[in-house]
């Protein structure tokens, strides 16, 4: 499955970066970005990971599998057992005031 190429480079041009300031922050080259891009390269895993890192998105983002760039908050994989629990039940008092 590739990345979706034109979010890539929305992306970019939303913060205002040049394909080789992309690059040197994800450690490919100017040709790498323009290449992902324009759809004639696919990055590895690893790379995929440090994109979205850089724009603060999911990688389901990035390869178009939702449109949400973030995450739920409840599939955050950072909350411990407490947060989520806690969470859940505050999500549940809300609803419940409704």
């Amino acid at each position: 499955m590739a990345i979706v190429s034109k979010r890539l480079k929305h992306l970019r041009t939303e913060q205002k970066l040049t394909q080789e300031q992309l690059g040197r922050l994800i450690n490919v080259t100017k040709v790498s970005i323009s290449g992902y891009e324009n759809g004639n390269r696919t990055p590895d895993t690893d790379t995929i990971n440090r994109i979205a890192d850089v724009f603060d998105v999911s990688t389901d983002y990035l390869f178009g599998r939702t449109d949400r760039k973030k995450p739920l908050f409840l599939y955050e994989t950072d909350l411990t057992e407490k947060e989520e629990q806690l969470l859940r039940e505050h999500l549940r008092d809300l609803r419940k005031k409704r």
